[in-house]
This record gives C-alpha cells, structure tokens and sequence, in this order.
C-alpha cells in the first residue's frame, strides 16, 4: 500500500509511520517542519520503505504546487491518508492573539483540507481517509478552559470528513475521523499538565493503522470517539 501519514514528525504521528513501516510492503511518505526529526525517523525504518517531505502545514497554500510535484513524483497511486498533524496553543479566548488563533485553525482544519485535495487524483475506489480530530472537538463532550480554538478547529475538521465521504462517494474514497481522547503526547501535556494519560502514542498509534486498513470496509462518514477517560 502507498500510505501519506501528514504530521509524521512526533507524538502519535510518529508511532504510526514506525508502525506501518514495519510492513515491507507499504510505501511510506510523511510529513512534518523539523527536518532532524524526519531524518531521524526515515532512518529508524529499517525496511529503507519511508520517505519524508519537510513543509509546515500552516502556511501549505504557499507551497501547495510544489508540495503537489513532490507527491506525484514518488508515487502514481495513494491508498491511505492519515491527517495526524495539530496545533494547539493554550490561552484563554479573550486573550488569544490572533495570529495564534489562525495557526491552529489553519493547522487543524485548512492545511489539512488544502493537503486532500491536491492528492484526491491519486486516490481510486478503495481508498481511505483518516483524520485525526481529538474529543475537545466531539459533539456534547466535555470541554476545557484555553482550548475554544483548537477544539472549533477539530470539530471543524471532523465536520469537513462527514462533507468529504458524499463529496467522494462516487470515486470509492472513504474518509473517517476518529476523535482521539487522552494520549500521553507532548501535546497533551501541554494541554492537561500532570494529568496521566492512560494510554501511550504507541498503543493509539497501534489502533489508528489498523483502522486505516481496515476500518473502511465498516464505515464513512462517521466521527468515531475512541477515548477512555475524562480528559
């Protein structure tokens, strides 16, 4: 399979490339700003079967084209893509500058949305998209103080999935999102400072490969909450 995991470079990301890279059959790309952490993580795939584009995804509309040129030059087919890439600033909402504020939404919601669209022309009837909201974007769950921004833009995230699976529908593109609750990430220590989260990137990293495989033969279109604890 030719598998694009954008936001390859760290936490959950990160763990999904080294999982999927384990399967010499798969054809790896991903992506991520820091390029020591992409080298250092091609590297670790030993199956020599992981590539890596370096660009940062708040600004992909400045370098959409040739982003674009890069992808089509090293595959002719996409089968799977994993939007795992995220911004998360926290800051009350009345204080949130707003440059801030548009670096998460662009991030969260437009980078990734700019991203699919660019690569849908690789994609044949089969294929799956899997974006990576998180809970705090979950219709009726609990939210948070300073995080309005990064919760709007994944739940605008995980509304544009339900948008793609009928927009996409007659090419055979399936696209799901699984809202992800607490995963011991940088990320969420940033977020939940000295909350233990009870589960590790490796052991979420473990169930979003397997659903990127699997999960489009039982359902599109659907926001999926896998979370175990409260936050």
């Amino acid at each position: 399979m030719n598998i694009i995991i954008n936001g390859g470079s760290g936490g959950i990301g990160r763990e999904v490339v080294l999982q999927m890279a384990n399967n010499k059959d798969n054809k790896i790309i991903f992506t991520g700003r820091d390029e020591e952490r992409l080298k250092e993580i091609a590297a670790l795939c030993t199956n020599n079967n992981a590539s890596y584009l370096r660009f940062d995804l708040s600004v992909l509309g400045n370098e959409a084209e040739a982003v674009r040129e890069q992808v089509f030059n090293r595959i002719s087919k996409l089968d799977i893509m994993i939007n795992c890439a995220g911004s998360l600033i926290v800051r009350d909402f009345v204080d949130i500058p707003d440059q801030d504020a548009r670096i998460m939404m662009e991030t969260n919601l437009f980078g990734p949305a700019t991203f699919i669209k660019m690569l849908v022309p690789l994609m044949a009837k089969g294929s799956h998209i899997v974006n990576i909201s998180s809970m705090g974007g979950f219709q009726g769950s609990a939210k948070y103080k300073g995080l309005a921004y990064y919760s709007a833009s994944k739940a605008a995230l995980a509304c544009l999935t339900e948008c793609l699976a009928v927009e996409l529908a007659e090419r055979g593109i399936s696209a799901n999102c699984l809202a992800l609750g607490s995963v011991q990430t940088e990320m969420f220590e940033n977020a939940f400072p000295g909350f233990k989260a009870p589960i590790q990137p490796a052991e979420m990293a473990a169930f979003i490969s397997y659903f990127a495989v699997n999960g489009n033969k039982f359902f599109n279109g659907k926001i999926l909450p896998v979370a175990v604890s409260n936050p």
